[in-house]
């Protein structure tokens, strides 16, 4: 079965249930386990995304404190970046050798 077939299962339900129409109720109960455990696996993803999302922001707002505290600002840690020319030279700059 497709992702493309599973999308379309997952948005209607008369195509869902036409196609539980031809799984006996073994395969029924068998495929909810899966997705059940699918679905707690996509969930723990997610809680630790928004976890590690969030340790990111706190010390992140711990660095801007002591950036603060010290009397600097983000532009005193960067410094300039260097310039880049964009374009092409003039094609009159070897005229001038």
């Amino acid at each position: 079965m497709s992702a493309e077939s599973l999308e379309k299962i997952a948005r209607n339900k008369n195509v869902a249930r036409a196609a539980a129409r031809q799984l006996s109720m073994e395969q029924l109960n068998k495929l909810a386990d899966v997705i059940n455990e699918v679905i707690e696996q996509k969930q723990e993803e997610e809680r630790r995304r928004q976890e590690e999302e969030s340790v990111k922001a706190r010390k992140l707002e711990e660095i801007r404190e002591a950036i603060n505290d010290a009397g600097l600002s983000l532009d005193d840690l960067v410094g300039e970046q260097p310039r880049r020319r964009r374009g092409r030279p003039p094609k009159n700059k070897q005229a001038d050798s």
